[in-house]
């Protein structure tokens, strides 16, 4: 298996992990030293903090995992998720159709750099926008 398909595979295990939630499971996949920076410039030390943010925005939630793009750098791979959340606010209302992009530095197997950019913030301030997407 190739650099950039084991890129590939390292993120997509994390993703699967992220979703059960698995926190625990999802570090495995990361460096000790990854730099995580969220929608909003929120930045986390660790897939924990991912899953605990994660608590207090959505009663739950999950990615519909539309493409995977990435790239051979140098001494990297650079991988794109793209796609959609669905699942439940914290007060219940159920959602889907939120746009996603994860942007992901790789680096002898490990995610060494986590970018993550949603819609959620602009949801969250406008409600009736989840009510239009089917």
């Amino acid at each position: 298996m190739n650099d950039l398909n084991k890129a590939v595979e390292v993120v997509n295990q994390f993703l699967e992990a992220s979703m059960e939630p698995n926190p625990t499971l999802a570090a495995t996949f990361m460096d000790d030293d990854v730099k995580i920076t969220f929608t909003g410039r929120r930045e986390m030390a660790n897939a924990q903090q991912i899953t605990e943010f994660n608590k207090s925005r959505y009663e739950w939630v999950k990615k519909s995992i539309k493409q995977t793009d990435a790239v051979q750098k140098e001494d990297h791979c650079i991988v794109y998720s793209i796609g959609f959340l669905y699942g439940k606010w914290k007060d219940g209302t159920p959602f889907n159709g939120n746009r996603y992009t994860d942007r992901f530095e790789v680096r002898q197997g490990k995610i060494t750099k986590m970018d993550v950019l949603n819609d959620s913030a602009e949801w969250i301030l406008t409600p009736e926008i989840n009510r239009l997407v089917e």
